[in-house]
């Protein structure tokens, strides 16, 4: 079994650039891959054709990719990035403002 620290390592075993160039090859990847994921959404929108399980599941693990790498860039890991939006959501819905718009609602 793969935890995220395993995973985290891995990632950061794949970086090519370093300093700047890697935060913008990391966020410009995390852009691009979302985009994709969009990009099938989209087309099963508009063409009414049914995506893949396995279709989706391919972008979703290139976006969490990048978003290991971002979370490695800045000392962070994806357990406790869950854990923190856990909280975050769950505080929201606690007060009824999950809808809305803003960081701080």
């Amino acid at each position: 079994m793969l935890d995220w620290k395993q995973y985290s390592e891995w990632a950061e075993g794949k970086v090519v650039l370093e300093g700047q160039d890697r935060f913008v090859e990391n966020i410009l990847g995390l852009c691009g891959e979302a985009g994709e994921v969009a990009e099938k959404a989209k087309k099963q929108f508009r063409d009414h054709n049914r995506v893949t399980a396995e279709a989706i599941q391919l972008e979703l693990g290139d976006v969490l990719f990048y978003v290991t790498a971002v979370a490695n860039m800045y000392g962070s890991n994806l357990e406790e990035i869950a854990r923190m939006n856990l909280k975050k959501l769950n505080d929201r819905a606690e007060r009824g403002v999950i809808r809305g718009e803003g960081d701080n609602r």
